[in-house]
């Protein structure tokens, strides 16, 4: 989990989240390497513009119902891409 509960994510300036037709997926494009995006990873990194906390961020994208498995799951892959480069 993040040990930052401030911590606002953003995608760094030179990366760039598009869709890519040849893989039929939604990639983040960052200098010398491509992630490729599954599920709602795409709808979470729209949200990543260094506005909002981690908490916002999952706030929005959950539902009553799915509140706490929500905010794993976001928290989980923002920890990976951070660790990985991805994010700033």
């Amino acid at each position: 989990m993040s040990d930052e509960p401030h911590w606002r994510p953003r995608v760094p300036a030179a990366a760039v989240l598009r869709h890519d037709r040849t893989r039929n997926a939604d990639v983040l494009l960052l200098p010398e390497r491509v992630v490729v995006l599954h599920g709602s990873g795409r709808a979470v990194l729209d949200l990543c513009d260094g506005t909002r906390t981690v908490d916002e961020i999952t706030g929005l994208l959950s539902t009553e119902d799915s509140d706490s498995r929500i905010r794993r799951d976001v928290t989980s892959f923002l920890d990976r891409l951070r660790t990985e480069g991805c994010l700033r």
